[in-house]
């Protein structure tokens, strides 16, 4: 009962959440149904494609004027030939209307062929910067950022772009192009009526600004929702083990369903409005042509000048000119589409860097490796401070040791470092480089990482070796495995070291994929080496066994090494211990036992914990 209860309230609090996030994005979505800015912003990504572009509106005219000549050509051979019995007119009426009809075929398809390029090749230009853009953000960025909406705006937002680009604009362009064609000829057989049809603007032009404003926030809010859906499922998979390992697969399930069910009112509420707008505007047309049947058949029986011909043309024109109207509603609601996700996919390219290299940032030249921190403190969020005016110093090839609690300012250290992150205070100097004044890339040529998270890419074990050196050969990624005394770990794969890792390295073992990121930072060969937690996720025989190649990669480099297994920094020139982002203490391993401090109370208790 308790746990049924606990469920339920966190259904309802998650209920409640969504509601709020989908009033405030009503808010901040309202009164926007279409931005000029967007669809301007849009037109300059067709910009390097002008002759393609410029082709594809030439034929989308042509076919605006062809589609009401063909109805002309009927209505003026019934007119003409039929009416008058010329059975010479009508075979020149026939030709003429075979040829027209064959035409607009082929205008039709350029036009589609031509927009279905035009798409593509925007499309291509947006991912491949969005795909840039995230290069460029800083950590920052991921850490608050859910995968799954990341997901959503290179897949889903991208694809609700592409219709906008190769269809909406030029589809619309037609239908208004065919209206327009339309209404000249229709002033043309009769001014009268056609001043008939113009009332009807100011009908239509109400019933699109009611609907259209409505369907425009709740499409925003559905894309959001399933944004919200998508992310869910991506955190979802990525999380499975410890889903079933704390069988969680029931609870999960129920809080999806409410992210589906909320998902799929918005679709329900759109597309009831949708429903009712789309045969209020086809009602409205049949309605007003009766109205016009009655006016134009009065006129007709009573001999007020109109030839029934006329009429009939007329009546023709009156169909091409209706007929686009439910087209023009779907295009907008097609338009809408293609706003929210330009909207969704500007934002993620308008996000600007929380910092960036400065502007006068030179490259790092070749360093010895000396690290100095000078007063530095640090926050990811601003009022919480994780550092405390840290000072260190590394010698040109020194072992530094990080050690402490849990959330102490370890991993925060090796991220200023490595310049994922910049102080809010104080100055970090490499070979006395200030950092604020290095370029990023140029520093990480220069520094080899081993994370805690052993991240491998798809592909083969050599690809990922050769991930820390690019040009590097398949000799050189075999030494580099073997300078680690582990070669024999990866060749008794199936393929050796040609063997597929799978998604995240999901084919090897924890000490495997140890194994690829300790080769891939050796083959790297950087001058300052940075390892968290390297060896957690190593079993006690293998770790015994690449302990001693360890000692290779670390010969000469500056080495930053953040360890739970104390046993692993024995050896290290300093060992600094954290508290609360301050370091308490310093000095060397024999050092800080004799001193009885904080270290030499975590030694023991790990002392205790490994006899056990």
């Amino acid at each position: 009962m308790k746990a049924n209860a606990t469920t339920k309230q966190r259904r309802v609090d998650l209920a409640h959440g969504l509601t709020r996030l989908d009033q405030r994005e009503a808010r901040e979505n309202e009164q926007r149904p279409l931005e000029l800015g967007l669809i301007r912003r849009l037109y300059r990504y067709t910009q390097p494609y002008t002759g393609k572009r410029n082709w594809l509106v030439l034929l989308v005219i042509l076919r605006s004027i062809q589609l009401p000549c063909l109805t002309w050509i009927i209505a003026a051979v019934i007119k003409g030939p039929i009416a008058d019995r010329d059975p010479i007119g009508l075979a020149w009426g026939a030709a003429g209307f075979a040829l027209l009809a064959v035409s607009t075929q082929i205008v039709m398809h350029f036009r589609q062929r031509l927009a279905l390029e035009l798409g593509e090749a925007v499309v291509y230009d947006l991912r491949c910067e969005m795909f840039a853009q995230l290069q460029r953000l800083p950590m920052s960025f991921f850490n608050k950022t859910k995968l799954g909406r990341i997901i959503s705006r290179m897949s889903s937002d991208v694809e609700d772009v592409r219709v906008g680009v190769q269809e909406v604009f030029f589809v619309s362009i037609v239908q208004l192009g065919q209206m327009a064609v339309a209404g000249g000829f229709m002033l043309w057989y009769d001014p009268i009526l056609f001043g008939m049809v113009l009332l009807l603007v100011p009908v239509l032009w109400t019933i699109n600004h009611y609907f259209h404003r409505k369907m425009s926030v709740v499409l925003r809010l559905m894309r959001e929702s399933f944004s919200r859906v998508t992310a869910t499922l991506a955190e979802s998979v990525n999380g499975i083990r410890i889903t079933q390992g704390f069988v969680r697969q029931d609870l999960n399930a129920e809080l999806f369903h409410e992210l589906v069910h909320d998902h799929s009112q918005y679709n329900v509420s759109f597309n009831r409005t949708q429903g009712q707008f789309l045969p209020l505007l086809d009602l409205n047309s049949q309605v007003f042509i009766a109205s016009l049947l009655m006016v134009g058949g009065y006129q007709i029986l009573h001999g007020h000048g109109v030839v029934i011909g006329d009429l009939v043309g007329f009546f023709f024109m009156a169909n091409m000119f209706f007929s686009p109207i439910t087209s023009l509603g779907n295009q907008y609601h097609q338009a809408l589409t293609s706003m929210a996700g330009a909207e969704r996919v500007f934002k993620l390219l308008d996000i600007a860097p929380e910092w960036s290299d400065a502007p006068d940032a030179q490259d790092l030249p070749p360093v010895e490796g000396r690290v100095e921190f000078q007063n530095v403190s640090f926050e990811y969020d601003p009022g919480r401070t994780v550092l405390h005016e840290v000072n260190l110093s590394a010698r040109p090839g020194e072992t530094i040791a990080l050690v402490g609690h849990t959330g102490s300012g370890k991993t925060s250290i090796i991220n200023l470092l490595a310049k994922f992150y910049l102080p809010a205070a104080g100055r970090i100097l490499i070979d006395g480089h200030d950092l604020h004044a290095v370029r990023g890339v140029s520093l990480h040529r220069q520094v080899g990482i081993v994370l805690q998270t052993n991240f491998l890419f798809s592909g083969t074990i050599a690809d990922n070796v050769r991930y820390g050196k690019p040009n590097a050969t398949d000799a050189e990624v075999e030494a580099a495995i073997r300078g680690l005394d582990c070669l024999d770990m990866l060749e008794s794969l199936p393929q050796g070291l040609q063997t597929q890792v799978g998604e995240r390295g999901g084919s090897l073992s924890l000490g495997q994929r140890q194994v690829v990121c300790f080769a891939r930072a050796l083959l790297a060969d950087p001058r300052i080496l940075i390892l968290d937690e390297a060896t957690s996720s190593v079993d006690t025989l293998t770790e015994a066994r690449i302990q001693k190649a360890l000692s290779r990669l670390l010969a000469g480099r500056t080495s930053f090494v953040i360890a739970h297994r104390l046993s692993t920094i024995r050896h290290a020139d300093q060992v600094l211990v954290l508290d609360q982002g301050r370091i308490v203490e310093r000095g060397t391993h024999r050092q800080l036992l004799e001193a009885e401090g904080v270290y030499a109370g975590l030694y023991r208790r790990f002392a205790q914990a490994a006899a056990a």
